[in-house]
């Protein structure tokens, strides 16, 4: 079974980013026949953006994809503006892609209404650039939060559109979402899930930030004026708690539930830090040294390119042959 999925090298990276997607990142290297994961800098230069901080940025969220776990030697990582082969296939599969699909796109119209000067026909397409990401290494898996689910579908759409009219050639994926944690809400703002562009940075507990600073976030998280650490309506807040104590902890949140039936809410926030603090301190560990050593950094993301361009090649070709695009196949 392959596995893809894809990580944008925007701000700093969160609590919301590590549960629901880095977390499976490094779960899925050993189920993956191979795992491939990109760090989609294409996808971030739909908005406004400094040249030089995204390349920090790519170096950031690199460094911090293998503090977390991930081994090169285990799966592919690479640099998705390092295979052109996204890039083309982007274009070839537009010519299945219905306007009115990309139109409906949530995402489209929450990010668009967010830029002051400019709204790039990039980010009207960015689902469709997405597509291609999955669908040229035929991916079978793709694991994702909970926001991601419609741009899922739109590119299971896509593939199934190309195969319908070009030929058995493209793979419909399946996402991968969390039972638990799949959308961690803001810690001040609980009815919107946690963002880096969105919020005040008290909302978002950041996978470097130190450690008083995260017990400081989530012992000022909001809850409602009730004691009880149950869920249920008017409790988002407590509920977004539960959601992370139980990921930090690898129970459900119904053990959650009966741990601290009869507790406060400040036991309760003082437990929930513990648990993250200790959950969080391996990534913050490894990730110093492995950041400085940005030459080695370029090398694991060269080599990933070169394997990730060996099966997208592939697909492509296919692609092309079944389009009747290019020269053709002897």
């Amino acid at each position: 079974m392959r596995i893809f999925s894809g990580i944008q090298p925007t701000g700093r990276k969160h609590l919301g980013n590590y549960i629901g997607a880095i977390r499976q990142y490094v779960e899925g290297q050993d189920r993956g026949d191979p795992a491939i994961y990109s760090i989609v800098d294409l996808h971030a230069i739909t908005v406004a953006y400094e040249p030089d901080q995204l390349r920090t940025n790519l170096y950031d969220t690199t460094a911090a994809l293998l503090a977390a776990g991930l081994d090169p030697e285990r799966c592919i990582l690479a640099r998705q503006s390092d295979i052109p082969e996204h890039t083309e296939l982007c274009w070839l599969l537009s010519g299945v892609c219905a306007h009115g699909d990309l139109n409906r796109m949530t995402q489209f119209k929450d990010k668009s209404g967010q830029q002051k000067d400019l709204v790039s026909a990039g980010l009207f397409i960015y689902p469709l650039l997405q597509a291609a990401d999955v669908l040229a290494y035929r991916a079978d898996e793709v694991p994702v939060g909970e926001d991601q689910r419609q741009h899922i579908e739109l590119m299971r759409e896509i593939a199934r559109r190309f195969n319908e009219r070009f030929g058995e050639t493209l793979v419909v994926p399946e996402h991968r979402i969390p039972e638990i944690g799949a959308r961690i809400m803001d810690l001040q703002e609980p009815n919107r899930k946690m963002s880096t562009s969105v919020g005040a940075d008290s909302g978002r507990v950041y996978l470097l930030e130190t450690e008083k600073e995260t017990r400081k976030k989530l012992g000022s998280a909001v809850t409602d004026s009730g004691r009880e650490v149950k869920r249920g309506e008017g409790k988002e807040g407590i509920a977004n708690l539960i959601g992370i104590y139980a990921v930090a902890r690898g129970v459900s949140e119904d053990e959650v539930e009966a741990e601290f039936e009869g507790a406060g809410y400040g036991d309760f926030k003082k437990a929930v830090a513990d648990a993250v603090v200790e959950f969080l301190a391996p990534v913050r560990e490894r990730y110093p040294e492995i950041r400085e050593d940005e030459a080695e950094i370029e090398r694991i993301l060269a080599q990933g390119a070169a394997r990730a361009r060996e099966l997208a090649a592939e697909t492509l070709s296919d692609v092309r042959a079944a389009m009747g695009v290019g020269v053709p196949r002897s």
